[in-house]
């Protein structure tokens, strides 16, 4: 069953010109090896069926993440650009006329489970592996300026070898 497009999405997607955001997210959807990095975290990622509010999915709050990290924000930050930006609410996967975004404690306490077991570190060594293997490099800028440049292999280190 296909969700019905808000006015909002319908808007936005008729627009003339692709931000470089949009641009930028799209490459980071294409290139990021989601189904990897969702596996790596399941088996630490709570279920439903415990106290409290039920778990937002691991997908979207794997997305949030890799978009804070992108963009450099806080938690804060990622939240109001959620509600700000229609390009990061739809790489996250958030519909605004049917459900609210995570709050900036929700990505908190994702963060610290992540850093509880250290995954922080395997998950951006999954991605920077698998962009190296197509020639890319991720590093971190701005909201307004983060980008994916093509980087060849540097060879200049006295041994002749790859650096890290």
């Amino acid at each position: 069953m296909t969700k019905q497009a808000s006015f909002s999405e319908l808007e936005y997607a008729a627009k003339k010109k692709q931000t470089r955001r949009d641009r930028f997210l799209a490459e980071i959807e294409a290139i990021t090896p989601w189904a990897e990095l969702e596996r790596t975290i399941t088996p630490f990622y709570p279920s439903s069926g415990g106290r409290g509010r039920p778990p937002i999915g691991l997908t979207r709050m794997l997305r949030m993440y890799v978009a804070q990290q992108c963009f450099g924000l806080s938690d804060e930050g990622v939240e109001d650009a959620l509600y700000d930006s229609q390009a990061i609410r739809r790489f996250v996967g958030i519909d605004l006329a049917r459900e609210a975004a995570p709050d900036a404690t929700t990505l908190l306490k994702f963060r610290r489970l992540l850093e509880a077991h250290q995954l922080t570190e395997s998950i951006f060594n999954t991605i920077n592996a698998h962009l190296a293997e197509k020639g890319l490099l991720l590093r971190e800028g701005t909201i307004v300026d983060a980008t994916l440049i093509a980087a060849p292999p540097s060879t200049k280190n006295r041994e002749g070898k790859r650096d890290e």
